[in-house]
This record gives C-alpha cells, sequence and structure tokens, in this order.
C-alpha cells in the first residue's frame, strides 16, 4: 500500500515536463480524456488535438480523488498546496491535497513551479488559523516553513485508491508515464476521474 500511495503522491506533487519536451527516459504527465482502455493499452485524447498511446502494465496503479473542504484539515494532517504570491506578497492556494499517512513525507518541502511566482508546498499542517477569507495554513517541512492563505476558491482534495473500471471513455485522466528512447509510453500511475471529480490540475 505504501508503494501505491507514493507513485500517486508523485503524480500530484512533483512538477514534470510536458510531453513533447521530456527527453527519453524521464517521467511524463500526460492528461486528458479516454479516447480507449484495454487491459493492454490507454489512448488519451489531449487538450492540443492530439492522442497518446499509452502501455498499461499488469500491476498498473490507479488512483481517484475526493472532494473535501477547509473543515477537513487538521494540524498534523500531511498536505500539498499549489499556491501563487499574490499582490499582497502572501502566497494563496490554487489546491491543497489531503494525503494519506502512508504519502506522509512525499515530495517533502517548498519549490518554484512552471508558472512565475506559482509554488508547490509538501509539509505537514503546524497551525490552521481563521483569516479574513479563509484559514491560514502553517505548513512545516525539513529546513523551513510557508504560511498559505485558502480562501474558498481553492480545490481541496485527498487521495483514495481507484481501479482500471474508471478508465471509461471520456473520462479524465492524469497519467505519469516513462517515454522510451523510441517514444513508446508505458504508464506508471493513472490518476482518473470519479463520480465527476478529475483529477489534480497541478
Amino acid at each position: 500500500m505504501t508503494s501505491l500511495w507514493l507513485v500517486a503522491g508523485l503524480v500530484g506533487s512533483l512538477a514534470v515536463p510536458a510531453l513533447a519536451q521530456a527527453p527519453a527516459g524521464t517521467p511524463t504527465r500526460i492528461t486528458g480524456t479516454v479516447q480507449t482502455a484495454t487491459a493492454q493499452q490507454l489512448v488519451v485524447a489531449t487538450a492540443d488535438g492530439h492522442t497518446a498511446s499509452i502501455a498499461l502494465p499488469a500491476q498498473i496503479t490507479v488512483t481517484a480523488l475526493v472532494n473535501r473542504t477547509l473543515a477537513d484539515i487538521k494540524p498534523g494532517d500531511f498536505v500539498g498546496s499549489a499556491a501563487i504570491k499574490g499582490m499582497d506578497g502572501k502566497l494563496h492556494a490554487q489546491e491543497v491535497h489531503i494525503f494519506p499517512e502512508a504519502m506522509r513525507g512525499t515530495g517533502e518541502g517548498h519549490r518554484p513551479m512552471d508558472k512565475p511566482d506559482q509554488t508547490m508546498t509538501n509539509a505537514t499542517v503546524g497551525e490552521v488559523a481563521t483569516a479574513t477569507d479563509g484559514q491560514t495554513l502553517t505548513l512545516t517541512y525539513a529546513g523551513g516553513q510557508q504560511q498559505i492563505d485558502v480562501g474558498p476558491d481553492a480545490r481541496i482534495v485527498a487521495f483514495v485508491p481507484g481501479d482500471r473500471g474508471l478508465l471509461k471513455p471520456g473520462a479524465a485522466v492524469a497519467v505519469t508515464a516513462l517515454k522510451a528512447p523510441d517514444g513508446s509510453l508505458t504508464a506508471r500511475s493513472i490518476q482518473a476521474e470519479k463520480d465527476g471529480v478529475k483529477p489534480l490540475v497541478f
């Protein structure tokens, strides 16, 4: 179970290159909707109008998300937050991912993402304080801490196990795949839409 959650966490918590720019042998994040799915292959229609054919190992890990609220975030939780620095100099959460206990420590730390002033922080919630418009989370990790404002528009989700049954045509997916030297793709983990809750944006 630990390895299941570890791989799933890396899908959402690590910034990875776009498909066309990733060198061979590197993890690649592919997002889109399922076009077709068989026992051996997943074909994903991407937002740019292309398709990606991805080999599915027999033991592929499939996870999903459930919606949560600010009230579900407690001191001691291990979370990940994609945030943008505002004009006020504060970090404002775009998403907060509540990790299960087995994922504690995954990607721990504070790092920049692709967009200017965008960051990802994976850390333990030290304090939850009431703010003017939502709550302020004090997130503590080895070597530092960050305060992140979480407003009512921030997406808050938790990870849950999924299965291949979620890979239905039209379902949104986010696939972490390995690109081989010949350009072929093999899935390492898949996050799939469940009950209308779509995969992580970041």
